[in-house]
């Protein structure tokens, strides 16, 4: 007789069943607890222990009601947003209203303490407010329904709270009635520095509404907390010590990527341009090319005469015409389609700087015409009829496929910055209204309208080796020490052109400045890629020239190891003059801040050697004592002397803290002492640039250089008094 088989268990399908068997009794539970807060809040008897006979049948939720009680938001503690050194950008600074319950104590610590309060509030407020608060305290004390006294109007420091914490009734370990309700400001330690990147904050909505603030407060938002209070008569919330409450998680830090450094430097320079040609308003955007990390965004107003506010954030929400930046899209577009060599394509632009085209006419910024450039010329010169030729002989019959070039170089898309605000860009389709001559405006940046941060991130790819990178501002979202989320730079994996079309527009951009129209550039010791862009602005539909120009400048440095681009746009008003264009406007503004960028980041330095010439001619070099010290013994040179003695041993000033080396042919060091503190201006000679700003600087002169190495000469005599504007020039070699 066969025995009957015993059906296999399906592991899977008990696991699944006893999961659904479990997450019902969670659920039933959860209804449970539910019911159980309902019925007690709106159908439970409410009795009080101590009085049950006298207690009213009433409903916990009508108790509540009855003696005013109600719960009440804590707000969280927002979040500080950093800078990528860790210096404090913005952070919420607590300030707190003081105030009394004068039922809490008991009557032995009352009658106790009371004159040793009174004589804190009239130290703190002054004598005389004793005689007020003696009787408006005592008045709380005999009233059984509004026992609670704001003692401030005004709310206090945290430092202030702490000395008040030391009176009676205050004392946080055993306070007697003493209470501090905290409001929390929103404080910018730099500001009105990057004021409008960081943003603004709604105290009373607590959300934050503009800049990385709006950006992130979700993150930076916390989440609040709650608390039982009491409403007196006169609309004051007294706290309820014994009630249960839940406290406020502060919000999370927001890590940037702006440098402090950077920041200042563009800021100067942009307000001195806004202010020297009566300008509108401007913006300066420095990133890194590798990276897309943006280390520096400047938005400026300028409101009058040396009055400018961060106001607006031009940067991204400025769409307009970009004029001959432009230009660059369509000379990748031509190199992309043909293949050609842009140095042995000749165009014929004319003798006439003006030319009409179906009734359109071009115009060149020149008061004769080019006449015959090469494709590299017409970018270096900035030529409309030139681009306007080009497009027309590769693209005039197939405006699709000039079309589908520019949505390849992603100048159709939002650059997915994580700040709110940014245009989104407009390029006329063939669905868009399209004519015949639009293609001729649009070669040369008229007729769309982009962002300056959209038009940097192209050119930034372009200095990338094609490689498009994703503008970024935040590095890290962090609850203190720990990540909770880190943004990584995005790079795409296929470049928006081929590497020798890069190639070529890298020479063009650097031909820009060495024979175009940026000349003012070749003057720095490092090698600087870019192009200008001179853009009518537009009023009642129509292009207007007598209104003004939007000036920009945008590129990279060094040219040759790309680290940062930049681009700045200065908007001119009719005040400012009608022919101030980008080469004079906006190319000094990159000038400046490239400058001093580069005396700051050593990486951008050729390393020294320090070893003697083979002529005999000796290496000099300067720093601060301590650092000279340091490099001396790593190097094997002739110690310098120590603190507290000059070179013939006696003794020096403590001020001397700077020291001159200089390596003879013999591979002897000597060593010159020179003090930077005593003298108003110091012997800087010898010293190298970034020595020479940092000192300067530091006096509150404004340095200017020409040349690259080491100070040679001095505008300003050593130990010379200045009474006029601190200003010095350093020749370097």
């Amino acid at each position: 007789m066969k025995r009957a088989q015993v059906p296999k268990v399906n592991e899977k399908q008990a696991l699944i069943h006893r999961a659904y068997r479990v997450a019902g009794l969670l659920f039933l539970l959860a209804v449970l607890v539910i019911g159980k807060l309902v019925y007690v809040q709106y159908f439970d008897v409410f009795q009080d222990i101590k009085n049950p006979k006298e207690t009213a049948a009433i409903t916990w939720a009508e108790r509540a009601e009855h003696n005013n009680i109600r719960l009440e938001k804590l707000p969280a503690m927002r979040g500080n947003i950093y800078a990528n050194d860790e210096s404090l950008l913005a952070t919420s600074l607590p300030f707190y209203y003081v105030g009394l319950d004068t039922h809490t104590a008991s009557a032995a610590y009352f009658n106790a303490n009371f004159e040793t309060l009174l004589d804190s509030l009239a130290q703190f407020f002054g004598p005389q407010s004793r005689a007020k608060f003696r009787n408006d305290i005592l008045k709380r004390r005999s009233q059984s329904d509004r026992h609670y006294l704001s003692l401030t109007n005004r709310p206090i420091t945290y430092k202030q709270r702490l000395r008040i914490e030391q009176w009676p009734f205050f004392d946080p370990n055993k306070r007697r009635g003493g209470k501090f309700d905290v409001e929390y400001r929103r404080y910018h330690p730099f500001s009105p520095m990057a004021d409008r990147t960081i943003g603004t904050f709604d105290r009373v909505s607590g959300v934050g509404t503009r800049g990385l603030e709006a950006s992130f407060n979700t993150q930076l938002s916390g989440t609040d907390g709650i608390s039982w209070v009491q409403l007196q008569s006169d609309a004051v919330r007294v706290p309820l010590a014994d009630a249960v409450n839940v406290q406020p998680e502060p919000g999370y830090d927001i890590h940037t990527t702006l440098d402090i450094n950077f920041q200042d430097v563009a800021e100067s320079a942009l307000k001195k341009s806004l202010d020297e040609y009566q300008a509108n308003f401007g913006c300066v955007v420095v990133m890194e090319v590798a990276t897309g990390k943006i280390k520096a965004l400047s938005n400026l107003t300028r409101k009058g005469p040396g009055n400018f506010v961060d106001d607006n954030n031009y940067a991204l929400t400025l769409a307009a015409d970009p004029g001959s930046t432009f230009k660059l899209a369509t000379m990748m577009a031509v190199l992309e389609e043909t293949g050609i060599d842009p140095d042995k394509v000749w165009v014929d632009t004319g003798k006439n700087p003006v030319m009409v085209y179906r009734r359109f006419r071009i115009r060149d910024a020149h008061r004769v015409g080019f006449g015959k450039l090469t494709a590299s010329e017409v970018l270096e010169k900035s030529s409309n009829i030139g681009t306007h030729l080009l497009m027309q002989k590769y693209f005039y019959d197939q405006p699709d496929k000039y079309l589908a070039y520019i949505e390849k170089f992603r100048l159709k898309n939002l650059t997915g910055l994580h700040m709110k605000g940014e245009a989104v860009p407009f390029i006329r389709d063939r669905n868009t209204r399209w004519y015949k001559t639009a293609l001729t405006a649009m070669s040369y940046g008229y007729d769309m309208r982009l962002a300056p941060i959209q038009i940097l991130a192209f050119y930034n790819a372009v200095a990338n080796g094609g490689y498009w990178v994703r503008p970024m501002i935040v590095d890290q979202v962090r609850n203190s020490s720990e990540v909770v989320n880190s943004y990584e730079p995005y790079v795409t994996s296929k470049p928006i052109c081929s590497p020798r079309t890069a190639k070529y527009l890298q020479n063009m951009l650097e031909g820009v400045v060495l024979r175009g129209t940026a000349p003012g550039l070749k003057d720095t010791p490092y090698r600087v890629a870019g192009k200008t862009g001179t853009a009518q602005k537009i009023v009642s539909g129509q292009y207007l020239k007598s209104r003004g120009l939007r000036a920009s400048f945008v590129g990279y440095f060094p040219a040759d190891r790309p680290k940062y681009s930049c681009i700045v746009m200065v908007d001119n008003s009719v005040g400012g003059g009608s022919d101030l264009y980008a080469g004079t406007v906006a190319a000094p503004v990159f000038k400046q801040v490239a400058d001093r960028i580069y005396a700051y980041d050593l990486s951008l330095h050729q390393p020294a050697e320090l070893k003697p010439a083979e002529s005999g001619v000796p290496v000099q070099w300067a720093g601060r004592a301590d650092e000279a010290r340091a490099m001396a013994k790593a190097l094997h040179l002739s110690p310098p002397p120590e603190a507290g003695a000059t070179a013939d041993g006696k003794l020096q000033s403590d001020s001397v803290n700077w020291l001159l080396g200089s390596t003879g042919a013999q591979g002897k060091t000597s060593w010159k002492t020179s003090s930077v503190a005593e003298a108003e201006v110091p012997d800087l000679r010898g010293m190298a640039l970034r020595d020479a700003l940092y000192i300067m600087e530091n006096k509150g002169f404004r340095v200017s250089f020409k040349g690259a190495g080491k100070v040679v000469s001095q505008s300003l005599e050593p130990g010379s008094k200045i009474d006029a504007e601190k200003k010095i020039l350093l020749e370097l070699q």
